[in-house]
């Protein structure tokens, strides 16, 4: 298990930087799936493959976290080994086909862990259509700081990634990365605007 840095907490979003790197479209179909397990927990089956094609000019780098789906992360081989048993305390790694493109190791990160650690009175309220929270306001108590990753049942369809778990990808991948701060410990952090937003 990957040790926590001390420190003040902090939650992100993280999605693929608009670098000149290819990013992975991932099959609807999947997707689906995907989205009702998120919403149904353990009335629905998740997928066990996803299907996807490279997106973006031939000629640019395969990034390695290439996709900005808010509850499917992709992480290539390199990343899901790096970070290795410390993803699975949190969920399980789900292998992508990517159309054309033999060799190429990815995989979904399928969290599993939904934790209700959200101050509801604090936090900004969930959108009626998919829990989003805009500004969230965490229970430092309940925040699950040892997962470099969770879900809330508030906004299921969502991965939050804790602080070290985002700096530790962001440090692997360079300028592949960015990360959107939606909550910190720290009262001079702020938080983006809209992290949720594309």
């Amino acid at each position: 298990m990957t040790d926590v840095p001390g420190g003040a907490l902090s939650v992100y979003r993280l999605l693929p930087s608009l670098s000149e790197y290819q990013q992975l479209h991932l099959d609807s179909v999947g997707v689906r799936q995907l989205m009702r397990w998120q919403s149904a927990g353990a009335g629905a089956e998740p997928p066990a493959r996803l299907s996807a094609e490279w997106m973006g000019e031939r000629r640019w780098a395969k990034s390695e976290f290439p996709s900005g789906r808010p509850g499917a992360p992709v992480l290539s081989r390199r990343l899901a080994d790096s970070l290795g048993d410390a993803l699975s305390s949190a969920g399980r790694l789900v292998p992508v086909d990517i159309k054309g493109a033999k060799g190429d190791e990815y995989f979904v990160y399928l969290v599993e862990q939904v934790v209700d650690c959200l101050d509801p009175h604090r936090s900004s309220k969930p959108k009626r259509l998919d829990g989003e929270v805009k500004k969230p306001v965490y229970r430092v108590e309940a925040l699950p700081m040892r997962l470099p990753a969770f879900r809330l049942p508030q906004f299921p369809g969502a991965v939050q990634w804790n602080g070290w778990a985002a700096d530790r990808l962001v440090d692997l991948t360079g300028d592949q990365i960015e990360k959107r701060l939606t909550w910190s410990q720290d009262p001079a952090s702020k938080p983006h605007p809209d992290p949720w937003g594309i």
